[in-house]
């Protein structure tokens, strides 16, 4: 460790949701802790998304438990930007220590001591432990069956702001979670002509019988199950809070005018072809959408509440031509599509994280982001702990947990066996103490924002 190294207790790189949960904890426990961001807090929220993004659940739920939303309805779904201020004002209120705009661009376990040594746009530090709260959505995908040609454009969904921002013509939404879904109506609204590439996707409610899919969930107990149904951890789920929330409908939507496609399969050339499981994908979301509503009938039943019965809720559509008589292939050119809208999910990017804390897939190793690699942690991916680990108050209660964790190893490694005099503190206290109070005078130089 050189004079110019910074040393602190523990680092938590990222200002996210994840990030500012994880420094609250911290904070209430005492552990002196730095957060880096590259960006600005909630930097995703505000540049990372299309412009009419909202939260996918209502007020009352999509928040940290100290903080209300005072300014909307709590049935109200949050603009993104309101979503980032939120953040933001988390933070101040409990003087979060974050420093912006630094990167980490290495994180290497030391030799013969404890720590990691951690290099950043801004200097480098020495970490007791290291939490990513860097979150899942870090590197947008597109897969390798995308045209290399120039002729269409194509942009991710996390490039995608309005339909302003695409040329004349029609629009390939290729994925149809909440994003893709989302994107497809926008731009279905804003007059152009949409294909919608469907595949495998749950399609709860969006509220049933006077409550949110949100609220079912967690009487339910789905938020907090703690293991994905084997075959169905990657499949999306298509909700929307967009103009005051509704139910995603893929019948509605094609009555509307959007046509909907199976799972993208190959292009060639000017051709795209699809697989032919749009009916099959269509079914299976029904059979989700259906079985929460049967669950919340007997729950209701159950314990016996008073909830107004809505049997339109039951009732479908009948089947659009382009599902009965599915396209199995589209020539772009001659339908006018110019351009592809590709909302396929993202990848994690830990190519600065070099510590033993994957397996051979890449994939982090970890009990409840516990990581098996000693003084490493991760917050805000996928069944961390639960289903509700990626949502706002999901990835709080995680939070919690680690630094319970990290509070517990500080008081095991500040043990040292009792030497003391008459009236003098115990020397592990004292030295603990020391510790504490130079790594936060350390982090108070640093002039935090």
């Amino acid at each position: 460790m050189t004079a110019d190294t910074m040393s602190i207790d523990t680092l938590v790189v990222g200002a996210g949701q994840a990030g500012v949960a994880m420094s609250e904890h911290l904070s209430k426990l005492g552990v002196p802790h730095l957060v880096l961001e590259r960006d600005r807090i909630a930097e995703r929220w505000r540049t990372g998304r299309w412009d009419s993004l909202v939260a996918n659940g209502p007020a009352w739920h999509d928040r940290f438990p100290g903080l209300e939303f005072d300014d909307l309805d709590a049935d109200a779904f949050a603009p993104k930007e309101r979503v980032a201020d939120y953040f933001e004002a988390y933070a101040r209120k409990f003087d979060a220590p974050v420093r912006t705009g630094v990167e980490v661009t290495s994180v290497v376990r030391n030799t013969g001591r404890a720590g990691f040594t951690v290099e950043t746009t801004k200097g480098v530090f020495d970490a007791n432990r290291v939490v990513v709260a860097t979150g899942p959505f870090q590197r947008p995908v597109i897969p390798p069956i995308a045209p290399k040609d120039g002729r269409l454009t194509q942009i991710h969904s996390a490039d995608y702001r309005n339909p302003a921002q695409l040329p004349d013509g029609g629009v390939l939404v290729v994925g149809a979670g909440s994003s893709g879904v989302q994107i497809a109506d926008e731009l279905q609204r804003a007059g152009k002509k949409v294909y919608l590439s469907v595949g495998p996707h749950d399609r709860p409610p969006r509220a049933y019988r006077n409550r949110d899919f949100c609220w079912w969930l967690g009487v339910l107990g789905e938020w907090d199950k703690e293991a994905a149904t084997p075959g169905k951890e990657h499949v999306t789920i298509a909700v929307s809070g967009a103009r005051g929330g509704h139910t995603v409908d893929f019948r509605r939507l094609a009555h509307q005018g959007i046509t909907l496609v199976g799972l993208t399969k190959t292009f060639d050339g000017d051709t795209v072809s699809f697989e032919s499981d749009l009916a099959i994908n269509i079914a299976r979301g029904d059979e989700n959408y259906l079985a929460l509503l049967d669950a919340a009938d007997a729950y209701i039943a159950r314990n016996g509440f008073d909830l107004p019965e809505e049997p339109d809720a039951r009732r479908m559509l009948p089947d659009p031509d382009c599902v009965t008589q599915p396209l199995h292939e589209l020539d772009l050119a001659q339908a006018g599509v110019t351009s592809i809208v590709w909302a396929t999910g993202y990848a994690v990017d830990y190519d600065w994280l070099h510590v033993d804390a994957f397996d051979a897939k890449g994939k982090p190793q970890h009990q409840r982001g516990v990581s098996k690699e000693p003084g490493v942690y991760f917050l805000g991916l996928p069944w961390l702990a639960r289903r509700g680990s990626t949502f706002i108050w999901g990835v709080w209660h995680d939070a919690k947990h680690i630094a319970d964790h990290i509070a517990t190893q500080r008081k095991y490694q500040s043990y040292r066996a009792p030497v003391q005099r008459d009236g003098e503190k115990p020397r592990n206290k004292a030295l603990a103490d020391a510790r504490d109070q130079s790594q936060v005078q350390q982090v108070n130089e640093l002039g935090v924002n």
